[in-house]
């Protein structure tokens, strides 16, 4: 490459930063341009939810990497850029501001947004105490409602729920969660597992309602959510609504850009799109995983790294090829939660460990094959789950679940 070539990253999140510092390290010689529409450096997303909104955290604290990082780099930074279109025949993007930018290679880190409230129609949308909750922004805005004594009411029982009711309870909120289906954590966890948080939830205070749909948001004469209505018939007064029922991947920039795209950008297992000159990593990107052998989109923060690491190995002319195995963590009250793989198409499940006692592993089993694990306050069981997960070993069920076996002896095995 000549020192004219350029290395254009759009989106200045994990997947984002990473690319564009790698980038360098894997010998980019070039200029890199990051651009993000925020106004913050790049900075870490899943304590928005916990130590972030809890106010034990700075954003210093949670920041990606430190200034200085981008600067050794020679990465430039360019915040609150946004851009509006992608011109592939010139390789030059537009930005909403009326500039352009030519590029050699571009990466697409473009993430996702929260899914839309439908409850949340019209007026209802923009009422000053209804959030979403995605951004440094968002969280700001939500921690200035928090109020001593104050009604808070959650919609959606999935993890960001789930954290931002154990933050908001501790807090001295009275919170009143709802959750369309039937459980919590319904489409990623087994029925005992979605049993156990909610009774970790009731115990500690929070008033968790499964089986009810908020239909619409009601309005004060001062444009504020008042009350919340369900499905149930029942009217729940409010002075906050924080709404997280999913994420939506941003892939309006590629779709238009005429790149392959479906509910991701599509890409190989080196990040590539289906433009050469393209790489796309992150939450807003599908491929073809070879461990579950089925297309996938992971919302996490571990795939977002290794997809920009392997972009930015692949552009620097080696190749790298992305086979790790998906993990996740929630950190709910005094709980911590690890999960490696993914459940779906499980037969059987295996309860290793005690729930009455807060310290158990579930297992999600297809006949001997460990699809996916759970941990709860137990890291040493997780990294072994790790194992048994990747290399596909074959488990005794009935061993599994005998603590009296450690679960080691199932790898040894």
């Amino acid at each position: 490459m000549t020192p004219e070539a350029l290395l254009l990253v759009v989106g200045a999140g994990h997947a984002g930063a990473e690319l564009a510092v790698q980038a360098r390290e894997c010998g980019w010689s070039g200029r890199i341009v990051l651009v993000g529409d925020e106004q913050a450096l790049p900075y870490h997303r899943p304590p928005l939810s916990k130590a972030y909104l809890a106010g034990e955290a700075t954003l210093d604290a949670i920041a990606l990497k430190a200034r200085v990082t981008y600067d050794k780099a020679h990465v430039e930074w360019q915040p609150g850029r946004h851009v509006a279109a992608i011109d592939r025949a010139t390789a030059t993007v537009r930005f909403s501001d009326g500039g352009t930018l030519p590029y050699t290679l571009l990466a697409l880190a473009t993430g996702g947004r929260p899914r839309p409230l439908p409850a949340a129609a019209g007026a209802a949308a923009q009422a000053p105490n209804f959030h979403y909750l995605r951004t440094l922004a968002d969280v700001d805005r939500i921690r200035a409602g928090f109020q001593q004594g104050g009604r808070l009411t959650i919609v959606g029982g999935g993890y960001i729920g789930l954290e931002v009711a154990a933050v908001a309870v501790k807090c001295g909120l009275k919170v009143t969660l709802l959750e369309a289906a039937e459980r919590v954590l319904a489409r990623v966890t087994a029925p005992p597992v979605s049993a156990f948080y909610e009774q970790v939830h009731r115990a500690a205070g929070v008033d968790l309602r499964t089986g009810v749909q908020a239909d619409r948001l009601v309005l004060d004469a001062s444009g504020r959510v008042a009350e919340v209505h369900c499905s149930d018939g029942e009217r729940i007064a409010t002075d906050l609504v924080i709404a997280g029922i999913g994420l939506l991947p941003n892939t309006e920039l590629a779709a238009a850009a005429g790149l392959r795209v479906d509910d991701g950008i599509l890409v190989d297992p080196c990040s590539r799109t289906s433009d050469p000159a393209i790489f796309a990593a992150g939450d807003c990107t599908r491929f073809m995983s070879p461990l579950y052998g089925r297309s996938l989109r992971l919302e996490s923060v571990p795939n977002a790294l290794e997809q920009a690491r392997c972009a930015a190995v692949t552009l620097c002319g080696q190749e790298r090829r992305q086979d790790n195995v998906p993990w996740f963590w929630s950190d709910q009250y005094e709980l911590k939660l690890k999960m490696v793989g993914l459940s779906q198409g499980h037969d059987r499940f295996v309860l290793r460990g005690s729930v009455e006692q807060r310290s158990f592993s579930a297992f999600y089993l297809k006949g001997t094959r460990v699809l996916a694990v759970d941990t709860v306050n137990r890291v040493p069981e997780f990294m072994l789950a790790k194992r048994l997960v990747a290399e596909r070993l074959p488990v005794d069920p009935e061993r599994l679940a005998d603590e009296g076996v450690p679960l080691k002896n199932q790898i040894a095995a």
